[in-house]
């Protein structure tokens, strides 16, 4: 058994990476993209699409896999304007599927996508990485939009972060005032079940990531925080283009998730997975470390094992990585240690195809 391995690209002119140096990556099968520059809610183009697929292939690689194909509010809080959004992102799928499109990762949380409050946490190795430091969530999330401002400033994109919809943080909220987690449940339900039609039709898979803490925060609810909601999800629309794109970071920062007992559940359903080691602190924090199994306390080894037990044939991506060497790059996603971490998974998993044959 072999693995789709995928590494994520921003994009020229918004990466330090580019398609020929990812090529260079042993494994590496396919670039995990998106357009960045386009705010939720609008229709991605072909032209624009066009752009992207002439930087990527002439690197090899494939472009089967799009991350951060983000969801206007409007449809998440469940407002009348909901249904033109939602044609539009139909039109996304359509124009996707052109280009060999097989997976879409989204994600459903109100206002922000991932909450971290140092981008560059100091590791005792030397290195830094991304860290929640729970002691720092304050009611107002007015601080922590500013500081990552403040980084989109020095020409980084952050998906969900992004300036437009911070200016509007405080209208954001008293929108979603009103929205439970049981309406937020059944908002997703109805978008899901209003692009199914489309998934199955250009055969695409919508491939939701969970919720990154996987806790609620700032008096906003999150659905997607562990094994239960999960199946929730799952068996609310039980069809097999309503996928997961299964985080194992976003997840073990929960002391509560078994991740490998989520994959050993629901298997069939993952379509695309993040690979990503963090380490917890008792007090609910946590810092992203190596892709190591014992730098940190998401039991990547259980997780690689479940994945071989179970036959798993989908995409596969190492997820943020350290920053090492004093790289510059966005933070999380430097070259050096998600190649790092690249190796270190498919090591895992050539081992496991070893120890399957008899022979070995």
């Amino acid at each position: 058994m072999s693995l789709k391995m995928g590494f994520r690209w921003f994009g020229e002119g918004n990466d330090t990476i580019s398609p020929a140096q990812i090529k260079q990556i042993p494994g590496v099968s396919n670039i995990v993209w998106a357009l960045h520059h386009k705010m939720p809610g609008e229709v991605w183009e072909k032209s624009e699409i066009a752009v992207v697929e002439k930087q990527i292939l002439p690197s090899g690689l494939n472009m089967d896999v799009v991350e951060s194909v983000n969801i206007h509010d409007d449809i998440k809080i469940g407002f009348n304007r909901r249904d033109e959004y939602i044609e539009n992102y139909i039109k996304t799928i359509k124009n996707l599927s052109e280009f060999g499109v097989k997976v879409i990762c989204y994600n459903f949380m109100p206002v922000f996508d991932w909450i971290r409050t140092d981008l560059y946490h100091k590791l005792e190795d030397g290195s830094t990485a991304l860290y929640y430091d729970a002691s720092q969530i304050k009611d107002d999330p007015k601080e922590m939009a500013e500081y990552f401002l403040e980084h989109q400033k020095k020409g980084m994109s952050f998906p969900g972060w992004e300036p437009e919809r911070m200016a509007r943080l405080d209208e954001l909220f008293a929108e979603y005032s009103s929205v439970s987690k049981e309406k937020l449940w059944e908002n997703l339900k109805y978008f899901i079940e209003a692009i199914l039609p489309a998934c199955r039709e250009y055969d695409i898979k919508m491939a939701i990531h969970q919720d990154d803490p996987p806790w609620d925060i700032f008096g906003l609810p999150r659905l997607l925080t562990d094994k239960a909601s999960i199946s929730k999800f799952l068996k609310m629309v039980d069809d097999p283009h309503n996928c997961l794109t299964l985080c194992t970071g976003s997840l073990g920062a929960s002391p509560e998730n078994n991740i490998a007992d989520i994959i050993y559940e629901h298997c069939d359903r993952i379509a695309f997975t993040h690979v990503r080691n963090v380490r917890r602190y008792p007090d609910g924090s946590f810092v992203e470390v190596s892709h190591r199994d014992e730098d940190g306390d998401t039991k990547i080894l259980n997780i690689m094992k479940a994945y071989h037990d179970c036959g798993y044939d989908g995409y596969i991506r190492p997820d943020h990585g350290r920053h090492l060497w004093d790289e510059k790059c966005r933070p999380g996603y430097g070259v050096y240690d998600r190649a790092m971490g690249i190796m270190y998974i498919l090591g895992v998993w050539d081992m496991l195809n070893k120890l399957k044959d008899d022979n070995f």
